[in-house]
């Protein structure tokens, strides 16, 4: 989530006057700012997509709430010391948290381990232990609309009873200890992104987040009206009607057997009602195609610690297996792949087949990714069930990714085509008129030639002798800022950023490149840092082989602030470009079938060092301990890799990625060119709102009308019938 203060005087409009306020008892606003800590209850692009998204959802004035675990330690500081990523734990709570406010009267209990006992009128789930889970709320306010949603985050307390057996012999001190072994759940976020790590805390942290969620859902349901709590529903038949539940990835997938648990169990519904009530209240968005990131549960985990979910997961793999064998009859290896549990030597649970069966929506987060997720990840689920697939292309916010964090290319547009782009992105098109406009080239420039001080990142991979060679030729200035954590755990992550502050060290120090180039690694990179990164940067990096990065967001917000991009066409980039024209992008690389061929012919990294002598060079400086000169074999883990063990293919985009940043110093020496090229983009950035993203998801998934933009249309008619000014009558 970032910070919450700045955003919040934006989107209730009240930034000049506590600017006031504070001027007038001596304070300042910015240094009031930064004082707030940053809240990382997430890893990476997910959890930032998630935030970006409850913002939208207010300002679209939808009946919203986001459900998460308020970790006490959310992702870890980042600190480089003599060159490596030392991890730091983020004590963001310690001062307390003035956002957020305990709603103890909403307190759940959630359940683990025990057994079940199946009886005539039921299965019961018995023997478990309890962990309670306490919300904390936290506003999240609409843009200037006078709609306030809510963040809702679990954290776990341990009831008072826990391990009361224990008082009666003496134990009354270790019982007490013992407490923390279930306030353990909310104690720390596993900082993995992209990369599954089948442990028995997380697995317990996503059913934790989800039964709390699923409890307070029904009982919300249950209840007849606004601050009663007499229970006056009791038709489950409706609860699709009145509730949307969108899995944000595989993570939440329990809410699925745990629906059907409460249905079932609990509410007394039969199989088939309550699975036709859990497929058209739940919809599953997927993120990612790569293998290591797809969660793969252990079965015999699932039946330590949620026996009854097993249970459940099998008798929805028994159905879903027979429709399937209804329809492909025959086809045994079918039955195999589609299976919710993997066989073959442990047996495991794929949460992602669980996902698309259980849900009535399954949606990828860019045209390209969609379309990869149908013709190969869940090809046999897309020949069952094609009716379920949709695309859903991210989106970022413009509140906090413009208007918060670059107020000065905010206004320079709203100079040009006034102020409701900033509700309605898709009016940045205007824009393209002013693309020969002088004065609005001018002003684009000076934007960002104000924050060049500051920062302008840039990534460049050319052998650093090239400048040493020729220190005479003309050499177009470049700063290099990289930024990124590794998860702790992973070793080549944190090798290649002991590479990059190793380049840094020798290429910073080095009196013949001087200032024609820079290279800098970005300690701690976080939303803070980020909002005063992006706006200053002229050129951004997106460089995925194509197929491998689902969307990204990042590149919506280097587009958005005024940075060209270089990237291959993978994930967003693809609609990037059409959105701003090809043309005013740099493509580089293999597409998607290009891949594809390459993988059938057979990927050898050789070919191409022994190819291209600028590549050769460049791993040979690495290999042979150029930028590590006291410890001359430190980085040859990483040469191997990518020589002998690279399936991200990265010497085959090599040649053309060199070729295509000659492009890019050629256009930047003619700055008037290159900034048209820039408008083109901004231009283009009306598609990557996340308003659009969630006004589809809204309109296509959960049958949810747009409140604010129904009640606006409304207000346009009347104010067209009464010669009222739209906004004036609306406040």
């Amino acid at each position: 989530m970032g910070r919450t203060l700045q955003n919040t005087m934006v989107n209730l409009a009240l930034e000049n006057a506590c600017d006031e306020a504070m001027y007038q008892i001596g304070l300042d606003m910015e240094e009031l700012e930064d004082m707030e800590e940053d809240a990382g209850l997430g890893n990476g692009g997910l959890g930032r997509l998630a935030a970006c998204f409850l913002d939208s959802m207010a300002s679209l004035g939808m009946a919203a709430y986001g459900y998460g675990i308020r970790y006490e330690f959310g992702i870890f500081n980042q600190k480089i010391a003599s060159g490596w990523q030392v991890e730091e734990a983020d004590d963001w709570l310690r001062y307390g948290n003035p956002w957020e406010k305990a709603r103890p009267e909403y307190m759940r209990p959630v359940h683990f381990y025990g057994k079940t006992e199946h009886h005539p009128d039921g299965v019961k789930w018995v023997d478990t232990q309890v962990v309670l889970a306490l919300p904390y709320d936290t506003p999240v306010p609409g843009y200037r609309n006078n709609y306030v949603n809510t963040m809702r985050l679990w954290s776990a307390k341990a009831p008072c009873e826990f391990n009361l057996k224990d008082f009666n012999i003496g134990g009354y001190i270790q019982a007490v200890l013992d407490r923390n072994l279930a306030e353990n759940i909310s104690r720390v976020l596993y900082p993995n992104d992209n990369f599954f790590e089948g442990k028995e805390l997380r697995l317990k942290q996503e059913y934790f987040v989800v039964s709390a969620t699923l409890q307070d859902i029904i009982r919300r349901f249950k209840v007849s009206k606004f601050g009663s709590r007499e229970i006056a529903r009791t038709d489950f038949s409706k609860l699709p009607d009145k509730v949307a539940i969108q899995l944000n990835d595989t993570h939440p997938s329990m809410a699925i057997p745990e629906l059907m648990r409460v249905l079932v169990d609990i509410e007394k519904l039969s199989w088939d009602n309550a699975w036709d009530i859990c497929v058209r209240t739940c919809a599953y968005t997927n993120h990612t195609v790569l293998p290591e990131a797809l969660e793969r549960w252990p079965v015999d985990l699932f039946a330590h610690l949620l026996p009854r979910h097993l249970e459940i997961i099998y008798e929805i793999n028994r159905r879903h297996l027979e429709k399937v064998a209804a329809k492909f009859p025959g086809d045994h290896d079918r039955l195999r792949r589609m299976s919710l549990i993997e066989e073959g030597g442990q047996k495991r649970i794929n949460m992602a087949h669980l996902c698309i069966v259980g849900s009535h929506a399954v949606n990828g987060v860019a045209q390209i990714h969609s379309d990869i997720l149908k013709a190969t990840v869940f090809k046999d689920f897309y020949e069952m069930e094609p009716h379920k697939f949709q695309n859903k292309t991210n989106g970022i916010t413009p509140r906090r990714w413009l208007v918060m964090c670059n107020p000065g290319l905010a206004e320079v547009i709203a100079e040009r085509i006034g102020e409701d782009f900033i509700r309605d992105l898709s009016q940045l098109k205007v824009l393209r008129k002013y693309v020969n406009d002088e004065a609005f080239i001018r002003d684009v420039a000076k934007v960002k030639q104000q924050l060049f001080s500051n920062c302008q990142p840039l990534k460049v991979f050319v052998p650093v002798p090239s400048i040493s060679k020729e220190p005479n030729k003309h050499w177009t200035p470049r700063t290099v800022m990289i930024g990124g954590k590794a998860a702790p755990g992973y070793h080549t992550a944190k090798m290649i950023i002991r590479l990059i502050t190793a380049i840094g060290d020798v290429v910073n120090n080095d009196p013949v490149i001087g200032d024609r180039l820079k290279v800098i690694f970005l300690e701690n990179y976080r939303v803070t840092l980020a909002e005063k990164v992006i706006p200053a940067a002229d050129l951004s990096e997106q460089i995925s082989t194509a197929g491998t990065e689902a969307s990204g967001t990042g590149n919506m917000k280097f587009m958005l602030n005024g940075a060209l991009t270089i990237g291959t066409m993978d994930g967003a980039n693809v609609e990037m470009a059409e959105e701003a024209g090809e043309d005013n992008l740099f493509i580089f690389g293999m597409r998607v079938d290009d891949v594809e061929a390459l993988d059938k012919k057979g990927y050898h990294a050789a070919e191409y060092y022994n190819h291209l002598p600028e590549l050769k060079q460049a791993i040979d400086q690495i290999a042979g301990g150029f930028f590590s000169p006291k410890q001359p074999d430190l980085f040859k883990e990483i040469v191997n890799m990518l020589m002998h063990h690279d399936r991200f293919k990265v010497f085959a985009d090599y040649e053309d990625y060199i070729k295509c940043q000659e492009k890019v110093n050629d256009l930047y020496k003619n700055p008037r060119e290159w900034t048209k090229k820039v408008i083109y983009n901004i231009a283009g950035c009306g598609k990557f709102s996340s308003d659009r993203t969630i006004a589809q998801y809204a309109r296509e998934i959960w049958g949810v009308e747009n409140s604010y933009l129904t009640v606006m249309k409304w207000i346009k008619e009347l104010c067209g019938l009464c010669k009222f000014n739209g906004d004036l009558f609306f406040y």
